[in-house]
């Protein structure tokens, strides 16, 4: 699969994965639904779903590092701030061979352009937040993460993944 292929199926997916409302309700029910879609198949994962001033859901299966909080912080920061998945800007970046630090200027210490975040965006109101995963391959990541938004939403994940 070519980077153009990804970037287009990743733009698909950003555009259309699109909640209705979201709440803490939803933040629960949606971390619930992805820690059961990781422990079925023995991912070992660390999962997070915030908005830019706090969390609302967290939780780890077994297995999964201590390493994977800080992922988790600096993938969430890129999708806050640019309001993209962490994977489609990582695989823009790719194609443009660039980096996020000489791309937008933003210290990778704190920020990462590697799969497994994906905002959280609010029909008629915008991105309000982020799910996030991290434990995984970054591709891995993003695939559990729109599969289980996917299956949140009622859609067809298959209509959705990468290959």
């Amino acid at each position: 699969m070519s980077l153009d292929d990804d970037i287009a199926i990743i733009t698909r997916q950003e555009a259309e994965l699109v909640f209705p409302s979201f709440n803490e309700d939803d933040a629960h029910r949606l971390g619930c639904l992805l820690r059961e879609q990781a422990v079925a198949r023995g991912k070992p994962v660390a999962i997070e779903i915030r908005t830019p001033a706090r969390a609302l859901f967290v939780t780890t299966t077994p297995g999964s590092a201590p390493d994977n909080a800080d992922w988790i912080r600096r993938k969430s920061n890129t999708v806050l701030r640019l309001h993209r998945s962490s994977y489609g800007f990582g695989r823009s970046l790719a194609q443009s061979g660039t980096t996020i630090s000489a791309e937008r200027g933003l210290d990778a210490m704190d920020y990462a352009a590697h799969g497994g975040a994906f905002p959280i965006t609010v029909k008629g109101t915008g991105v309000i937040g982020v799910v996030t995963v991290s434990g995984l391959p970054q591709r891995e990541d993003h695939r559990l993460v729109v599969r289980g938004i996917c299956l949140f939403l009622g859609r067809d994940p298959a209509g959705y993944d990468l290959p």
